[in-house]
C-alpha cells in the first residue's frame, strides 16, 4: 500500500474521531449535564468526562493536522489555498486552526479555570455558552467536510 493512501487513512480516522467526538459532546454530553438539578453534579460530570475526551481530541487533532500537510506537500497543493474554488480547504484549515487554539492554548492558559468558575457562579449560563460554541464548532466542522468530499470529488468546481 502506498505512503500516501495509509497517510490519506490516518487522515480521515483522525477527522472521524476528532469530529465525532465532538458532536458527542455537542449533542448529548452537554445537554444531559444542563439537566442535572446539581450545579456541583454538572460541573463534576462534565469534567470527568470531558477530560477523557480532551486526550482522544488533542492527538487527533495532532494527526488532523499532520496528515493534512503531508498530503497537501506530497500532492503538491499548495496552490490550492490560493484558487477561491478550493474554499473548503480553507475552511478546514481553519476548523482545524481554531480547534489547535483552544486545545492546546486557550484550554491549558486560561479557559477551563473560566468555565469551572462561570460555572460555579451561574452554572446554566456557563453551560450554555459553552453549548452554543460547541453548536457553532461543530456546525463549521460538518461544512468543512462536506465540502472536503464533495469538493475532493471535483463536484464543487466552478
Amino acid at each position: 500500500m502506498p505512503p500516501i493512501v495509509l497517510v490519506r487513512i490516518v487522515h480521515v480516522l483522525s477527522v472521524v474521531l476528532w469530529i465525532g467526538g465532538v458532536a458527542f459532546v455537542t449533542t448529548v454530553l452537554i445537554p444531559a449535564v444542563r439537566k442535572l438539578s446539581s450545579d456541583a453534579q454538572r460541573i463534576e460530570l462534565f469534567e470527568q468526562l470531558e477530560l477523557r475526551f480532551a486526550l482522544q481530541a488533542r492527538v487527533t487533532t495532532v494527526l488532523a493536522g499532520a496528515s493534512g500537510i503531508y498530503l497537501i506537500h506530497v500532492m503538491e497543493a499548495w496552490s490550492r489555498y490560493l484558487d477561491p474554488a478550493y474554499w473548503w480547504i480553507h475552511l478546514m484549515t481553519l476548523v482545524w486552526l481554531a480547534f489547535t487554539i483552544v486545545l492546546f492554548v486557550l484550554e491549558p492558559l486560561f479557559l477551563h479555570r473560566w468555565f469551572v468558575a462561570a460555572a460555579k457562579r451561574d452554572s446554566e449560563r456557563a453551560f450554555r455558552i459553552l453549548q452554543i460554541m460547541h453548536w457553532a464548532l461543530l456546525s463549521l466542522s460538518i461544512v468543512a467536510i462536506v465540502g472536503a468530499v464533495a469538493g475532493s470529488r471535483g463536484y464543487l468546481r466552478v
